[in-house]
């Protein structure tokens, strides 16, 4: 599939679903669509195709700490912020999902995605599904943040 018809056809099923979404310029990927409320917890999250692998749809959301948790993050030193990031990364693999701790917009947040990388099975069904389970493994990581930290 070409990178048009892919976010064409991405962009086509999440109308038929009645989604709201929106495209987002990011130059490290051939397309991003955002997408607003999605799956059970109606939460924002993004479908992408990275330039660095074509054929690859990436798609994820991001958990933002809360204040008093980032104030605390920010208060670590670099041990205690590996020892995190290990602990996040355990956790997330637990869920089958692939994690990143980022600084955006001045906030810490988790970013938890799901990779489909078999472009011969990417197909509606397969899309939403992954948007359901990203949708899950949000909610499971705000749990855990809030539990752990």
């Amino acid at each position: 599939m070409t990178n048009s018809k892919m976010k064409d056809n991405i962009e086509r099923w999440l109308t038929h679903e009645n989604y709201s979404f929106e495209s987002i310029k990011n130059p490290e990927n051939n397309f991003q669509i955002l997408v607003k409320h999605a799956g059970q917890y109606g939460i924002p999250i993004e479908v992408f195709e990275p330039k660095s692998q074509p054929d690859v749809i990436v798609i994820g959301t991001k958990v933002i700490m809360k204040n008093n948790q980032i104030a605390r993050y920010l208060g670590f030193n670099d041990d205690e912020k590996t020892r995190f990031g290990k602990k996040v990364i355990d956790f997330c693999n637990s869920i089958q999902a692939i994690s990143r701790i980022i600084t955006e917009d001045g906030k810490q947040k988790v970013g938890v995605f799901v990779v489909l990388d078999d472009k011969e099975a990417i197909n509606q069904q397969t899309v939403f599904d992954a948007i359901d389970k990203v949708s899950e493994m949000h909610e499971k990581t705000a749990r855990f943040l809030m539990k752990t930290f």
